[in-house]
C-alpha cells in the first residue's frame, strides 16, 4: 500500500504502487519507528511496501512479524526476502484475532487508504500499541503554496500533482487528533519527527508541530476499557 520512490524523477504516478526495481529503500523515519519497538516483539506492518522496515525490525529488534500489502509487485519483493506478507487491503477488517501483536505499524500510508478510520480501529483491535506516521498537510510550505498560488499544495505530495497521487485523504496533526477522539480507546504515548541538522528548525518543529513538522510519527497505546 506504500509508494514507489517518491523523489525519483522517473516516477510520474504514485497510484501504481510498482516496486519493481525498488527492493531496498530506507526512509528517514525507520530509525525512529525502530526506536519505539521493544526487543523480541511481535509486529504487523500495514502497507509494508517492499518490506524494508519489517526486515529492519527483524534484524535489529529480533521481532516476529507479518506484513499486509496491496501492491502485487511489493508482495513479490517481500516474498523474495522470505518475509511473511499477505496481499490485501489494510482498511478493512482483518482475520487477525484481537491483541495478536505487540505493535501495529502504518508508515506514511494512512492518507492513501479509502477508510482511515477503519484502519485505525483495526490497528487498535489487533495490537497493544500502534505506530503511525504521515505527511502533515498543514506544513507551512503547503500553506504558502495555496496562499500565493491558489492551487492544491504540492510540497507534501512529494512532487506529484492532485490528479496523479495516491494521497486521497490529506490530514494535519490536528486532524489526526480528531480521528483519535472519534475512534476512541487510544492515547498518545509519544510524538516525534525526523530531525534536521539545523537546531533552529528542530526547535520550531517542537514548538509548533502542526506548522513545521513535515512528517510526524505517533506512538499510541490502547486504553483499557
Amino acid at each position: 500500500m506504500n509508494k514507489k520512490v517518491l523523489d525519483n524523477p522517473q516516477v510520474t504516478d504514485n497510484r501504481n504502487y510498482d516496486y519493481s526495481g525498488f527492493e531496498e529503500i530506507e526512509r528517514p523515519e525507520y530509525d525512529i519507528i525502530s526506536g519505539f519497538v521493544a526487543q523480541n516483539s511481535s509486529v504487523v506492518d500495514l502497507g509494508c511496501g517492499n518490506g524494508t522496515l519489517l526486515q529492519k525490525l527483524q534484524r535489529e529488534k529480533n521481532c516476529t512479524g507479518k506484513g499486509i500489502e496491496l501492491s502485487p509487485s511489493a508482495v513479490e519483493v517481500c516474498l523474495k526476502k522470505h518475509l511473511d506478507v499477505l496481499n490485501s487491503r489494510i482498511d478493512t477488517p482483518s482475520t487477525f484475532e484481537a491483541n495478536s501483536f505487540d505493535y501495529a505499524i502504518c508508515n506514511v500510508t494512512i492518507q492513501m487508504v479509502m477508510y482511515p478510520e477503519v484502519l485505525l480501529t483495526e490497528m487498535k483491535r489487533i495490537a497493544k500499541k500502534q505506530i503511525i506516521s504521515f505527511p502533515n498537510f498543514a506544513y507551512y510550505k503547503n500553506r504558502i503554496d495555496i496562499l500565493l498560488n491558489g492551487v492544491m499544495p504540492r510540497p507534501q505530495l512529494f512532487g506529484y500533482s492532485w490528479y496523479n497521487t495516491g494521497h486521497i485523504h490529506q490530514l494535519s496533526l490536528i486532524d489526526f487528533q480528531h480521528l483519535l477522539e472519534k475512534v476512541g480507546g487510544l492515547k498518545v504515548v509519544s510524538q516525534y519527527f525526523v530531525s534536521t541538522d539545523s537546531g533552529w528548525k528542530n526547535f520550531l518543529m517542537k514548538l509548533f508541530p502542526n506548522l513545521f513538522q513535515p512528517i510526524t510519527i505517533f506512538l499510541l497505546e490502547k486504553i483499557d476499557e
